[in-house]
């Protein structure tokens, strides 16, 4: 569906969505009308959200060791005040996937799933499907702490009850028939591709090879990518890049004070479903859509 077609559904004008084809673990449905998508942001036909580590927005963006990376915030939505909450890495996932730090202060394994609200149970219950990739996970389903280069502390999705071990992927079954994905996706490079223990430069090159794909096709199929990161360099103002490219997105730098709950809103009212958390009070991104 086109996105004219799709700010036409937010505002009424259309009853019906189109569905996509996916992959075996999730089927869309027609959102119900008491779903409807927020007036002022757009239905993509799908989302794709990669969390990269432990950079500071002027480290990434402008840096020779990022090119990739700053070739999209020139074509993209580049945003220029961007927070994470807190530190260190998981609370801030959890953050952002379910608008709270859900108690936790550190990187330690949750003893038990969380039963609150979160963007993949949400997704999950209104049918228009969720999925979480993992790089160098083992194995679909997977709830161990760590594996080689793989960290359960940068997969929120696997804390939460409602979120089923058929939706927490390994990154090898990312589709390459892009049609194929749910409506939301989070993509999790290894330790070593998201610039955690590995260097800027490689995890620009990794984004660059496995993800340039989608984010071109994005730009004509009605479909957004969402780069951002789970923290700074431990710095006091926790200041990281956020870009956002695809359809519809318009290029520029924007300046506006956004967090974590920000991008979690605006994701949740593209889809017109409820608010997690601080999501709730957080303000939607609506300036950047033609």
């Amino acid at each position: 569906m086109s996105l004219s077609l799709a700010r036409r559904a937010a505002s009424g004008a259309f009853a019906l969505v189109a569905t996509t084809a996916l992959t075996t673990v999730v089927t869309f449905t027609t959102l119900p009308a008491s779903a409807a998508p927020h007036a002022s942001v757009p239905r993509p036909d799908h989302i794709v959200v990669l969390i990269d580590e432990n950079h500071a927005q002027g480290e990434i963006v402008g840096s020779p060791d990022a090119p990739y990376i700053t070739g999209l915030s020139q074509t993209g939505a580049n945003f220029t005040n961007s927070h994470a909450v807190t530190h260190p890495s998981q609370p801030n996932y959890l953050a952002l996937f379910s608008g709270a730090t859900q108690g936790v202060s550190g990187d330690t394994c949750p003893k038990k799933a969380f039963t609150t609200a979160n963007l993949g149970g949400e997704a999950i219950a209104a049918n228009v499907g969720f999925a979480g990739y993992s790089e160098s996970m083992p194995s679909a389903g997977y709830t161990g702490c760590t594996s080689g280069t793989y960290a359960r502390k940068h997969n929120p999705w696997v804390d939460f009850a409602d979120v089923p071990a058929s939706d927490n992927l390994t990154f090898s079954s990312f589709p390459t028939d892009y049609t194929r994905l749910p409506a939301v996706s989070f993509v999790v490079p290894n330790l070593q591709d998201d610039m955690h223990d590995g260097s800027v430069a490689k995890g620009d090159t990794w984004l660059q090879h496995n993800l340039d794909g989608y984010i071109q096709w994005a730009k004509t199929h009605n479909s957004v990518f969402v780069l951002t990161f789970d923290e700074d360099d431990n710095g006091p103002a926790n200041q990281i890049p956020t870009i956002i490219t695809g359809a519809g997105v318009v290029t520029g730098n924007y300046s506006e004070n956004i967090s974590h709950y920000s991008v979690l809103r605006t994701i949740e009212d593209a889809y017109g479903l409820p608010h997690a958390g601080q999501s709730a009070s957080a303000t939607p991104i609506t300036d950047i859509w033609s």
